[in-house]
């Protein structure tokens, strides 16, 4: 996939995911929101809950966990950090983290507090 296309099937992927938490009730709040450790794809809140969400978009779900890696988990966890400081409690805010797979048909697998596991 060239560049271009891949990103741009990265955002449509993204707008899918936040769609879903959109009409759970679960407003998406920042997207591709950007701190100095990383890029989050997307941050919805549930109340008083942070939702971080890390889309990845593959030809299978299991191809587009595959590319979670280890490194880009501790990036995402440092972004967050720096989200939840501007937050009214801080580091103290509840908050999870989800993963959104999306896969060549465009369904899509949502792995809530997938970092936990």
């Amino acid at each position: 996939m060239s560049g271009e296309v891949s990103h741009r099937a990265g955002f449509v992927a993204e707008e899918a995911v936040a769609r879903i938490y959109e009409r759970s009730d679960r407003p998406v709040t920042a997207r591709r929101w950007r701190g100095a450790a990383g890029e989050i794809d997307l941050i919805a809140r549930d109340g008083a809950e942070v939702i971080f969400i890390e889309v990845k978009k593959s030809k299978s779900h299991a191809a587009a966990a595959a590319r979670l890696s280890r490194r880009q988990m501790e990036r995402i966890y440092g972004a967050a950090s720096e989200f939840l400081a501007g937050e009214p409690l801080g580091q103290l805010t509840a908050s999870r983290f989800d993963v959104a797979l999306v896969d060549g048909m465009g369904r899509i697998e949502i792995i809530e507090n997938a970092f936990a596991a």
